[in-house]
């Protein structure tokens, strides 16, 4: 399995802008084969942080979403938005 913790910072005035196109993704990327978790969590101590947290079956899932309409649609939205740091784990 693959695990993305993808952290976001974003400012204040854009945080409602990103934080809808986020839900956005996550909404459509659970649909999508081989996805067991995709979620948004806000900081409860950091107001300007963000995560967005997905879990893949394997590499070719992954793949697959990263080519999907949402996605090449919605994290470069996000990414004009916010700033970006992703790490990522296999186990």
């Amino acid at each position: 399995m693959i695990r993305l913790n993808v952290f976001i910072q974003v400012s204040e005035s854009n945080r409602a802008a990103l934080l809808k196109a986020a839900k956005e993704l996550v909404a459509s990327s659970l649909k999508d084969g081989g996805c067991i978790a995709y979620d948004i969590f806000e900081s409860s101590t950091r107001p300007d942080i963000l995560m967005i947290c997905e879990t893949w079956a394997d590499e070719e899932s992954l793949a697959a979403h990263e080519k999907a309409v949402h996605f090449v649609t919605l994290v470069p939205k996000i990414q004009t938005l916010g700033t970006m740091k992703i790490e990522k784990f296999t186990f």
